[in-house]
């Protein structure tokens, strides 16, 4: 069987990675979190910071000293950052707080593009993030865009972050998701939007499982076809 790209779009704390990874596991995929990437990017900003404020001239011009890697293994997929595992770091409230002012620069945006084409090269990937299926695989088979409101996105994005030992509070975390909906959508570069093509699933009043068998439905169709 054939084997295609699949692209999870929208907004923060919708729940993509955790579908995405769901999809690569059930149809033997690899899944490649996009956002991890410009994550990293943004803790190697922070590590050359000082007082936390990211020099972004120096960290455009430094582009060419990083070096994002993933590793897989049946229960996580750890990111590695200049060889160093930086698969918790990457989620702090530090790295949240940074994350999109970084990821609306031009130069980031292009250097990870090309490396996120590079990885799906031989399709059978599932990717997640912004604009994977408007820029970076505007030809995948199979493109969902997710939603849900500000406040649902924040009441799960605060649940993990406890359960991950992170304290911040839950109206700090609802800012931080509508501040980050606004740059996401208004940012010059690749900004945040619905592919044409894009199957939406507003997942605020359903369970993991009740979009992943949207998600998978929708998939399955799409491969029957290449039978």
């Amino acid at each position: 069987m054939k084997k295609i790209i699949i692209a999870i779009d929208g907004y923060a704390a919708t729940g993509k990675s955790t579908q995405a990874k769901k999809l690569a596991h059930a149809l033997g995929y690899t899944y490649i979190d996009s956002g991890a990437m410009y994550r990293a990017v943004t803790l190697f900003g922070l590590q050359r910071s000082k007082d936390k404020v990211i020099d972004l001239d120096g960290l455009v011009r430094s582009l060419n000293k990083i070096d994002i890697r993933f590793k897989y293994n049946e229960e996580i997929q750890q990111t590695f950052l200049n060889g160093q595992d930086v698969t918790t770091a990457i989620r702090t409230v530090e790295v949240n707080n940074k994350v999109s002012q970084v990821a609306t620069l031009a130069p980031v945006r292009t250097f990870l593009v090309k490396q996120q084409q590079r990885l799906g090269m031989n399709k059978g990937i599932v990717m997640d993030g912004r604009d994977i299926g408007t820029v970076v695989f505007p030809n995948a088979e199979c493109k969902f865009f997710l939603i849900a409101s500000p406040k649902i996105r924040a009441q799960r994005r605060y649940k993990e972050q406890i359960e991950s030992g992170i304290y911040e509070s839950y109206d700090d975390v609802l800012e931080n998701v509508k501040k980050r909906d606004h740059q996401d959508r208004t940012r010059k570069t690749t900004p945040l939007k619905k592919a044409e093509d894009a199957i939406e699933i507003d997942v605020s009043n359903l369970t993991i499982e009740e979009v992943f068998h949207q998600l998978k439905t929708e998939v399955d169709i799409r491969l029957s076809y290449l039978k």
